[in-house]
């Protein structure tokens, strides 16, 4: 028999099976989604959400928690556009396991657009080159949606709030995106993270134009307001963008414990260059440098006096050999802080730190604020923005926010300890997407996981830790 009369193959790929549509089956292939729900729950946020979001007069359909919750389950399960919600609602076993349908691409658009209030660009100055619009009512109702998340998963092991502060850039190509510093066209929303709580406390979206040193307070200050009145001891790290004379004035007054770094002056500079070689301390030895700490006496002649004097340290960086393109000579950086040294007798010894102390503190700034960044841009969704409406992108990034306090939740007070420092990628691999089938038992609906006993064992002792939490909020 030739090649072209011969009977084609019945075979669909390389490996031996065939796939065919399943129609009926009641299977799922995210068994383990459905706690990113019952961690919300867990905490009575669609009982927040429903109180706070009066977006619409609904007739009809889908109630605001509803949309909330189904925006949780799609940023959480690793989906960056709105239309990837046909893939969680194709998911029949997943939508039976959430005891009811999930919204509409279109109706979680518009749920998003209600956030938008073009009417808010009316207020902007006429010589504004760069400017940050009031929120909109919505946008308020979501922050305080957030806020009650924050003080709800906050675990008192401790008394102490450090927020770290930092703005990071999002790329989109949208018509009214604009510009950055660094030549990218998009956005560059604020961010303040609980540290020692793993919460992000406070968002400001922006555009991409808009610099960080451009009213940065505002931000902060409702970030701290944002915390639960059990926070004894307030600190703060940021990076340059803070250094900001009413933000310092706040911070002194406030008797909040900071790390900024400074702009490095002409003034600075000189000051840095004039401390004896003796006073440098060896901090730490890199690769290809070398940094030195040292005292700085320091007083910036164009600000007015503060409250109390502030402490200036200098870093000393210095290559190890020669650069043979001369391109990175010696430089010099410093820190502002509001912290005493330790032979300073008229604070308590407790907030005192040596140079090299104050400096590593204030390093410890990147493993949480950039780590949040690279979070929610890269393993959940706020790399991607889903509309040309300024509000409906600034509701997004905040939910985007309020997801990985969700996770944060989920991790801190129900998954088992291995799993603590998850990032989003790790559980939705290990956790999110087990396999399950469908099947009812005695009347109950019962999900027959496709995993090991220990895992399925731990998926349980996490809904049980989810509904205890539910349990105790009710009574209290």
């Amino acid at each position: 028999m030739s090649a072209t009369t011969a009977r084609p193959s019945s075979r669909q790929g390389i490996l031996p099976f065939v796939m065919r549509y399943g129609d009926g089956e009641t299977v799922t292939a995210h068994a383990g989604l459905p706690l990113v729900v019952e961690a919300a729950r867990a905490v009575r946020l669609d009982e927040v959400v429903e109180a706070q979001l009066q977006l619409a007069q609904r007739q009809r359909g889908f109630s605001e928690a509803e949309k909330f919750e189904a925006l949780l389950l799609l940023i959480a399960a690793g989906g960056d556009r709105i239309e990837d919600i046909r893939l969680l609602r194709d998911d029949r076993g997943l939508v039976r396991l959430l005891g009811g349908e999930l919204p509409s691409p279109d109706a979680l658009l518009d749920f998003l657009a209600a956030f938008d209030d073009p009417a808010v660009w009316a207020q902007r100055p006429v010589d504004e080159k760069s400017w940050v619009p009031p929120e909109t009512a919505p946008l308020a109702a979501l922050f305080e949606v957030n806020r009650a998340l924050v003080r709800r998963a906050a675990q008192r092991h401790s008394t102490t709030a450090t927020l770290d502060h930092d703005g990071t850039i999002i790329e989109a190509h949208k018509r009214d995106a604009r510009v950055a510093y660094e030549g990218t066209k998009g956005y560059q929303p604020l961010v303040a993270v609980w540290a020692e709580q793993d919460l992000i406390v406070g968002d400001e979206f922006r555009d991409g134009n808009v610099p960080g040193n451009k009213d940065p307070l505002t931000s902060v200050r409702r970030a701290f307001a944002a915390l639960p009145a059990w926070v004894e001891r307030r600190c703060f790290r940021g990076d340059s963008a803070d250094y900001y004379e009413p933000l310092l004035k706040y911070l002194v007054q406030e008797q909040i414990l900071f790390s900024i770094s400074a702009d490095m002056s002409p003034e600075l500079r000189a000051h840095c260059e004039a401390i004896p070689a003796a006073q440098w301390v060896e901090l730490a030895v890199r690769e290809r440098e070398t940094v030195h700490v040292a005292e700085v006496e320091f007083t910036p002649g164009d600000w007015p006096k503060m409250a109390a004097p502030l402490r200036y340290v200098g870093l000393r960086i210095t290559p190890r050999q020669a650069d043979l393109l001369g391109e990175r000579g010696l430089r010099y950086l410093a820190v502002v802080t509001n912290r005493p040294a330790p032979a300073d007798p008229a604070r308590p010894c407790a907030d005192a730190m040596s140079a090299a102390e104050l400096v590593q503190w204030h390093w410890e700034k990147a493993g949480t604020i950039e780590h949040v960044h690279r979070s929610m841009k890269d393993e959940l969704g706020a790399g991607v923005l889903p509309s040309q409406r300024f509000g409906a992108n600034a509701a997004w990034f905040r939910l985007n926010a309020i997801t990985y306090n969700v996770l944060t939740l989920l991790k801190r007070h129900a998954l088992p300890a291995r799993l603590l420092s998850a990032r989003p990628k790790r559980l939705r691999f290990e956790i999110f997407t087990v396999p399950a089938r469908l099947v009812i038992h005695q009347s109950q609906l019962m999900a027959n996981l496709s995993a090991s006993r220990e895992r399925t064992e731990e998926l349980v002792r996490a809904r049980q830790r989810l509904l205890a939490t539910r349990r105790s909020l009710l009574s209290a």
